[in-house]
């Protein structure tokens, strides 16, 4: 046995020796040893980078079931606040001188002539109606004298501080540069003198034209139903004279100035019934002459026409034109003041 395997032994080594001879295990070269060993100042320095170690990120937590993470904020710088300037305060826009009114011819005329225009095929005699006199009362407690417009938006040619803005050609919605206006102007003068004026300052014929006069009519009716005393109903307005481009003004010199002329335009029973109509139109050339006594040419002779005008309501109702549209508002306003001046002592001679 031991025979064997010492025998084992010796092929094993001859076996190596022939791989060394054949090279088949490499054997250490001696320089490359020496040259492992050899101090490194003594040679060239090489230096060979050395990779850095790449951390591994950590893993994000996952979230938990039904939550979504919220993402981080990414940061915005917040810019300066730039100042804002102090705003500006708007001028308060003052009315145009409507474009209507740049183009038209305004001619001064004062209108004389008779008495009264009659417009009716009817026969009228005008000194039998002045020598009747007044049937007229005024009651001594309560409203006497109702003032207002079935056309309350009729206005002037603008001039000075009185430009409005027009909802149509001479007509305005502002109270205050209207035919209202003139007849506020006509309460207060009339007021002065101790008379008792109510004075309704509804726009009929505002928005719609038509029908004013049946909406005025009812509102007269009503003021009549709860002030019973009520016995003079004067319905204000403006007139409007003039053809194409160009419009009338009527003016007349009374009490040192130049002012507008006024004009009763009274109704008769051509179309409707109208039983009263004589007594109204008496009235209005009462009063007409009493003011021609004083300002010979402030009115215009009455006219009569084949309307009522709601003048059927009472026997004291007249309807009043304070000149035209030519005319402007103050020219309007001081006519007004003036008949006020000569009819109030007529009026108050009616108080009973």
């Amino acid at each position: 046995m031991k025979t064997k395997l010492l025998s084992a032994l010796l092929l094993l080594c001859c076996f190596s020796a022939l791989a060394i001879l054949s090279g088949a295990i490499p054997v250490l070269a001696e320089e490359e040893s020496e040259a492992a060993d050899t101090d490194v100042s003594a040679t060239e320095e090489i230096t060979v980078p050395t990779p850095a170690a790449t951390a591994e990120p950590e893993p994000e937590p996952e979230p938990e079931p039904g939550i979504t993470p919220t993402p981080e904020a990414t940061y915005v710088p917040t810019p300066a606040p730039t100042p804002t300037p102090a705003p500006t305060p708007e001028a308060t826009p003052v009315p145009a001188m409507p474009d209507w009114s740049l183009d038209t011819t305004v001619l001064s005329t004062t209108v004389t002539g008779d008495a009264l225009n009659n417009g009716t095929d009817y026969e009228v005699d005008v000194s039998a109606l002045l020598a009747e006199g007044l049937r007229l009362t005024l009651p001594a407690e309560g409203y006497q004298i109702l003032i207002m417009h079935t056309h309350g938006t009729e206005a002037y040619t603008p001039e000075e501080d009185d430009v409005y803005q027009a909802t149509a050609e001479y007509r305005t919605t502002d109270i205050s540069y209207s035919v209202v206006r003139v007849g506020q102007a006509l309460a207060d003068s009339l007021s002065a003198y101790g008379l008792r004026v109510l004075h309704d300052t509804e726009l009929y014929d505002y928005p719609s034209y038509n029908g004013s006069y049946a909406r005025s009519g009812e509102a007269i009716e009503a003021y009549l139903a709860e002030n019973p005393g009520i016995a003079l109903v004067i319905d204000l307005h403006r007139d409007a004279l003039g053809e194409g481009d160009t419009i009338y003004k009527t003016v007349t010199q009374a009490a040192g100035e130049t002012v507008a002329q006024i004009m009763f335009v009274m109704g008769s029973d051509v179309n409707l019934s109208h039983p009263n109509w004589r007594e109204n139109l008496a009235l209005a050339l009462t009063l007409q002459q009493t003011v021609a006594l004083r300002y010979e040419t402030l009115m215009r002779p009455t006219t009569l026409c084949d309307y009522r005008y709601n003048q059927q309501l009472t026997t004291g109702s007249l309807l009043m034109e304070v000149g035209t549209a030519g005319n402007t508002l103050q020219e309007a306003i001081t006519a007004v003041q003036l008949f006020a001046d000569a009819v109030a002592p007529t009026l108050l001679g009616l108080v009973e």
